[in-house]
Order: C-alpha cells, then structure tokens, then sequence
C-alpha cells in the first residue's frame, strides 16, 4: 500500500492501538514535531483508530495523505459520545489543525455605506474606506448587496455615477426614472432637505426591518392625508407598497421553514462547496458557501454541521439537510442545549423543504462550476451520473465507444471523451477494426478496448495516457460480459457500463454486468448520457462512411490499366482524399511509387482525358 510506503511508523502506531480502549472519545493525530494535524471522535476509540492504520487499508486519498503523516496520537476519553462530539468540536476550533475541515466560506466582513455628501447614496462595501456612515459589519456580502438593492428600489434612489447638485438638468433622466425606479434626482426638483428625510427613513428600514418601517409610515401616511397633503401620502402608499413587494419577493415556501437552514453539497470529485441558506422570519436572510479541497473527511457533511454551528447563538428552529448524518440526534440534542429551545433537524424527502434542498444545492453547484470554468448544469449531471451508478467518485473523465460497419465491410469504431460532462474532441480516437474478421460486435469491441488500454502507460499519445474514471459501451449486458475481464486485466479501477437503446434509438438504461439501471428518473443524469450515447454514434458513423467511401473509391481506381487492389490502396494511402489525389499532377502520381506509364493513365482517367498510349 502507498500509505506504508510513506509511513514507516505505522507497525508503531499499530502496536499502540492494540492497547487502546474502547470507551468513547476523541483522537489527535501528531506530525513528527508534534503538531496536531487531525482531530476526530470515536463512540469506540479502539476500533476507529485501528481503522486508519490496519495493513491493507483502501483508505481515499485524502485519508492516506494524512496518515502517511501520522507520527503519534493522543486521546481523551470522554464519559459519552455526545461529551466527545462537544470536545471534538471545542479542540477543533482551538487547534485548527490542517487535515480537518477548516470553515473559510468566501466572504470577509461587509458594510452599507451611507455616503457624506449633500445627496446621500447607499451602497455595499467591503471596508470602511471614509468619514461617511457605515452599517454593519456583516459576515456576509450576499445580505448586504440584497439589502442595498431592496432599499434603493423601495425608496426609488440614485444609482448612478452622476454627482448632485452639480449635474442637475444636465441631460435627460435615465431609464431608472422613466421605469419608476429612480426618483429622478438628477431633474434638479428635489430639495435637499426632502432627499435627506428620505435618506433617514432608508437607514430606519434597514436598521429596524420592512415590519416597523411598515407601521411608521402607515401613520404617516393617515398624518399626510389628514392634513389633506395627498401627494405625500401617496408616495408613502407607493413606498409601503414596494416594500411589501420586497418581502413577497422573499416569502419561503412553507412557514414550517420561517426560521430554518438549508444545507447542500456539490462534490466534483476534487473539489466540494457546502451551500447554507439562512431564512429568518419567512425570507432568505443570508447565504455561505464553503469550498473545500484536499480535505481529509471521509463524510464532509458529518464534520462540517457541528463545526460550523458549535457555539453559535442565531441558530434556526430548523436545519433542512440533504442527505442524513451519522449523528443527527446527538446533534439535535447539542444544539438544542446551546439554544435553549428546540432545534430540530430534518432530511425532506418531497414537497417545499425539497425545493429548498434543491435551491441549496443549485446554490453549490454553481459556486463550483464558476471554479472549474464549467456550467452548473453540466457538474450536476456528471455527479447525477455517479451516484446513479453507484460509483465512490464523480467521473469526471469519461471515455465512450461505439462499434460501425456496412455489413462486413468498412469495420470501424469510434472513442469519444466527455470531461466534465462536456465534449472534449482534442482527445476523440478513430478505430480501423484489424484483427476480427467477420461481422463481430463483441469480438470487435474486445480488440479495440484491448489496443486503448495498452496505451495507458506508454506514453505514446498524451491523451491515451489519460485513465478514466468511467467507460460507456454502446451496447448492453452482452457488450459489458464480453469486454470486463479485459479492463478487469489491464485497468481494474475504471468502472465500466453500457448504454442500452429503445427501438428509437435512444438511451433506455444501462447495462452492468448483472442486468439494467433504469436512467429515467434522473433527468440530469439521463441528459448527459442521451448526449454521449448520440455523440458516440455520430462520431463512429461518421468514421464508418468515410471510410467506405474511400475504399469504393479506390475500388474504381482499379478500373485503370496497371492498377490492382493493392497499388489502389497504396496510392489512397499516400494522397489521403480524392481531392489530394485529382490536383496531383503526372510527377506527383508517380511520386507516388508507380510507373510513369500508370502515372499517365491514371492522370489522363481522373481527368476524363484520352489515355496516353
């Protein structure tokens, strides 16, 4: 194994835990200075310890990497499981050590920023840069662009570059004040101190929230229109108005999730972003995004929710999750005692706490496909793909093949590349069948397998030497059986499937070595393999009718005196394409490696000229 190569320690740390009691509790992995790169908890130390360090342990990669550093360990026996998850989460947070899930969102602190000029704007700032008013900080850049962005639209200010009082009636208004957003400021018929009460009651709403800034301006609208000062009551009604707009914008689906997290995770086989949105009193209040890489977690999501809400105070009534922890009551219970009232934590399976769910994981999936310079739709089908067949990683790289021929005749095949659920045509191969004779898918699909993984270590083609994580056949069970032990001899750690079709020709299911996943259910999933299953198809096809046409070409050739299905061949193989072959001239031809008087005859042919006697 590669971790005992790393790590000459280990008959050591194998002999230590052999001693090591069972009762719960937390561990710490140590470097060879002593430093603590690990900390996890165990409702069995002896057992969980010994895990990382049995001979032939199948750890994943990130695991073995933090082993193969692994010098000593410490521990702490703890009177419960649930006294070990406190202790683990407290040494986490003090410690930090590098192997565990450090949670650094991609936020710093924020402001909103009251600007100090005579005609105030509002807007989201990462520091505080002057003497002007600022409000906050906030932990997050999401909640402070969604506030400036509501109240500029609720109390309809400016917010363009232009400086007042200086640019006043200097051009037309814009399209803000012509689609109501804007009062038009810039028109030069706002007086300054009106603008400026204007400003107070922006910063009121955003300090005090829409509910109160509600009520206050009720009663001064009924005010305005008691002393018959209609024009400012209305624009209280229509500032009232928008601001319930604003919040209709924000209702959650269901008030069962007024007051709730939702949390969701993408993984595309390197990197992971775990999503959290923050609903609070019925509206999207905040939203964290974590990206973790190279971490060494076995369950991502288990490590990150106790760490990330461990001595919090603004914990939510609900934490929506999607997919269940090992420990979701142990959870339920810590939070719930640092809360002081119930915190419940759920895993929906339908209806609007789905829908939530989703938008969380959207939320991550986009954040990654940002990251790798992809779409998020293409991320979530690739990871649709992997959990569908129930692969341990997401296949990024994917490798598809199809078999084509004309009766016995043109046999050929084709590879196409899919890398991150996105064609990747540098590295598509082309296939001449060379040793099956006869029409033989099955034998034929076995040879070509075959020659692709011989080149995976010789370094011949740089995308040949490439190993998959996923090969798709374009045939079913028959296909998978014929070419299995194959890639079970030469590459064991590619999973390989194949993609069976409706008499339409469309994707149906695919085929293991034991019968059929149905594909339909996952739209994503069932997307992406309709694309490569058409794709691959297109692309062997395609491959197929090239070639017999060159050879009915060449066939033709024959019809020329002195040339024989051979020298037909040879000269096909030399100029490539018919076009090459009619812009030759006569020396060309016999450049070629034929006679001059066949060079002759041959030009005269192509050319519909009178042969050269």
């Amino acid at each position: 194994m590669i971790t005992e190569q790393l790590n000459d320690r280990l008959p050591y740390l194998r002999e230590k835990t052999a001693q090591l009691t069972t009762s719960p509790g937390v561990y710490l992995m140590k470097d060879d200075r002593g430093g603590i790169i690990y900390i996890g908890k165990a409702k069995n130390l002896h057992n969980r310890v010994s895990s990382y360090f049995r001979l032939g342990a199948d750890h994943l990669p990130k695991v073995a990497k933090m082993v193969s550093h692994v010098w000593d360990y410490d521990f702490i026996v703890t009177g419960s499981e649930y006294e070990a998850l406190l202790l683990e989460c407290s040494l986490i947070k003090q410690h930090k050590p590098h192997y565990n899930i450090l949670l650094k969102d991609d936020k710093g602190y924020h402001y909103i920023k009251i600007s100090h000029e005579p005609y105030p704007r509002i807007t989201a700032e990462k520091q505080k840069t002057d003497d002007a008013l600022y409000i906050g900080p906030y932990t997050g850049g999401f909640v402070t662009k969604s506030t400036v962005e509501e109240v500029n639209t609720v109390f309809r200010l400016p917010t363009c570059k232009k400086k007042f009082p200086e640019m006043f009636r200097k051009g037309r208004p814009c399209l803000n004040y012509h689609i109501h957003r804007c009062m038009g400021v810039c028109r030069g018929n706002i007086p300054q101190d009106q603008y400026r009460e204007l400003i107070d009651q922006a910063v009121s709403y955003i300090r005090s929230g829409s509910s109160a800034s509600v009520e206050r301006m009720q009663a001064e609208m009924e005010q305005a229109a008691e002393r018959l000062d209609f024009e400012k009551a209305a624009a209280l009604r229509d500032r009232i108005r928008a601001i319930q707009r604003a919040g209709e914008s924000q209702k959650i689906i269901d008030n069962h999730f007024r007051d709730a997290d939702v949390i969701a995770s993408a993984d595309n086989g390197d990197d992971l972003c775990i999503s959290v949105l923050m609903y609070r009193e019925g509206r999207l209040y905040d939203k964290q995004n974590f990206h973790f890489a190279d971490e060494a977690d076995e369950a991502a999501l288990d490590a990150f929710v106790p760490r990330f809400y461990h001595g919090r105070t603004d914990l939510p009534k609900v934490i929506l999750l999607e997919i269940p922890t090992q420990d979701m009551e142990m959870l339920s219970e810590m939070l719930t005692a640092q809360a002081g009232r119930r915190v419940r934590l759920t895993v929906p399976q339908r209806g609007d706490g789905m829908a939530l769910i989703r938008m969380a994981k959207e939320n991550a999936v986009e954040y990654i496909a940002v990251h790798e310079n992809r779409t998020g739709k293409e991320l979530l089908a690739v990871e649709a793909l992997g959990k569908l067949l129930g692969m341990s990683q997401v296949p990024k790289y994917i490798e598809s093949y199809d078999i084509s021929n004309l009766a016995s005749e043109s046999m050929v095949a084709g590879m196409v590349v899919f890398e991150n659920g996105r064609p990747q045509k540098k590295a598509y191969k082309r296939f001449s069948i060379k040793e099956t004779a006869g029409q033989n898918d099955y034998a034929c699909m076995q040879e070509v397998i075959r020659r692709r993984l011989s080149h995976l270590h010789d370094g011949s083609d740089v995308w040949f030497s490439r190993k998959p994580d996923l090969i798709l056949l374009d045939g079913g069970t028959g296909h998978v059986h014929a070419v299995a032990p194959i890639v079970a001899e030469m590459a064991p750690d590619i999973a390989l499937f194949g993609m069976v079709k409706d008499s339409k020709h469309r994707t149906r299911a695919i085929a293991t070595g034991g019968g059929e996943i149905n594909v339909s259910g996952t739209q994503s999933a069932f997307q992406l393999l309709t694309r490569i299953q058409d794709e691959v198809h297109r692309y062997s096809v395609s491959y197929m009718h090239k070639k017999h046409k060159k050879r009915t070409f060449a066939s033709e050739l024959t019809q020329v005196e002195g040339i024989g299905d051979k020298l037909a061949q040879k000269l096909m193989l030399h100029f490539k394409t018919k076009e090459a072959l009619y812009h030759a001239d006569r020396e060309a031809l016999a450049a070629a490696g034929i006679p001059q008087k066949t060079a002759d005859r041959l030009y005269a042919w192509l050319h519909g000229e009178e042969e050269v006697p």
